[in-house]
């Protein structure tokens, strides 16, 4: 069977993808990757085939001047009926993932194709629950005032009808397909896949059944740079700092690199999109994150859902600097189990000298560790066979 999986995102949200590929090629499956040009090398490195979809999301995160956040909407949307489409001929299952406009219109590419469809989170906080806040939409806020869990869920539809369903339904009708009225519905579906792990990202229960399959890892057995293997053994065990796929914060690159040698700790700094670089600390670029955090002291990162997960599983201790979407979420379960601290990106030097004692303390990386002894990675393959039943 060939199964499309669909997303738009950074490394972070295609790396699970390519996990479930790889688990699906080796119960007889053929997966294509159907996302944007950034991730071909790393899909190329592990056979995996890649449709390249949409422009890069490099140029979406990094580009010049503010986007018209609706008419980019609209465009992802529109790809998705356009080349989307065409890729998933044949197909026996779409998997759905990214972006909420461009897993609408996958939704829609599957439904037109009579193909079934699953929509996969790697966060519980983007699926419907009384238990959570739902996240703000672009130009479509949700007010601190609003505190009724009936009346943050009647919010949460209005806004995902109020940023899409116009596009959305202007495509669906020249497909042939009949309008949506609920769009949070059809694009959460009625029952949503959580790949996510259950102890660092629980599901609390809510409004919509939740299929549970544990994060979907991929084993990394890329060896680390002869050089970066030199620096790791050439003194004591560094700090790594990146910001993967995000902008940097103004500033904080150098106040935590001071803060980070002022406790007598050397620095390696992820390169990231943001091009980062700074005077003595060995810079990497694309690198085996899951061989790389074993041997580090603490890691400083944005709290993306990949980066933490990879990061609590390698047991390291953990400093999150978030910046939108579900980094908060991720910073605040960094916190609350103990496996390190967070701090905003505008917070003077002194919030981030005592984020990083914190996450320095013995008693830290003794808790990184027993929490990383309890972090499945058999979600991949359990998504493959649960995948392979539904299309059946």
């Amino acid at each position: 069977m060939r199964v499309i999986l669909s997303t738009y995102d950074s490394r972070g949200g295609v790396e699970p993808l390519a996990a479930l590929a790889v688990q699906l090629r080796s119960l007889g499956s053929e997966a294509v990757v159907c996302a944007p040009p950034d991730c071909a090398e790393r899909l190329a490195e592990l056979g995996v085939p890649l449709v390249a979809i949409g422009k890069p999301t490099r140029e979406v995160v990094h580009g010049s001047g503010v986007p018209d956040v609706k008419q980019l909407a609209a465009d992802f949307i529109g790809v998705q009926f356009d080349q989307l489409a065409e890729a998933a001929q044949g197909a026996g299952a779409i998997v759905t993932s990214g972006l909420l406009p461009v897993v609408a219109g996958a939704q829609s590419v599957a439904e037109l194709l009579g193909v079934p469809s699953v929509n996969v989170s790697y966060c519980p906080i983007f699926l419907p629950s009384p238990h959570h806040r739902p996240l703000p939409l672009p130009g479509h806020p949700v007010p601190a005032g609003v505190t009724d869990p009936e009346a943050l869920d009647a919010l949460d539809i209005a806004n995902y009808n109020g940023f899409i369903r116009e596009p959305l339904n202007r495509y669906r009708a020249e497909a042939g397909l009949p309008p949506v009225d609920n769009v949070r519905e059809f694009v959460r579906t009625p029952r949503p896949w959580l790949a996510a792990d259950p102890v660092l990202a629980p599901w609390p229960g809510g409004r919509v059944d939740v299929v549970r399959t544990g994060a979907w890892f991929l084993a990394d057995e890329r060896p680390l740079a002869p050089e970066l293997e030199a620096f790791l053994g050439a003194g004591p065990a560094p700090v790594y700092l990146s910001f993967g796929s995000m902008p940097a914060p103004e500033g904080f690159v150098a106040r935590a690199v001071e803060a980070i040698r002022a406790r007598g700790h050397r620095v390696i700094l992820g390169r990231g999109w943001a091009e980062l670089d700074a005077e003595d600390c060995f810079v990497v670029g694309e690198v085996n994150q899951q061989a790389l955090l074993r041997r580090v002291a603490a890691a400083i990162h944005h709290g993306g859902a990949g980066t933490t997960t990879t990061a609590t599983r390698a047991g390291v201790p953990q400093v999150v600097v978030p910046q939108w979407s579900d980094q908060p979420y991720f910073a605040g379960r960094v916190a609350a189990l103990g496996i390190g601290a967070s701090v905003t990106a505008g917070s003077p030097a002194a919030a981030l000298e005592v984020a990083l004692d914190v996450a320095l303390r013995p008693g830290t990386r003794t808790r990184a560790a027993a929490v990383a002894a309890t972090v499945r990675t058999d979600g991949a393959a359990v998504a493959a066979r649960r995948l392979l039943e539904l299309a059946d």
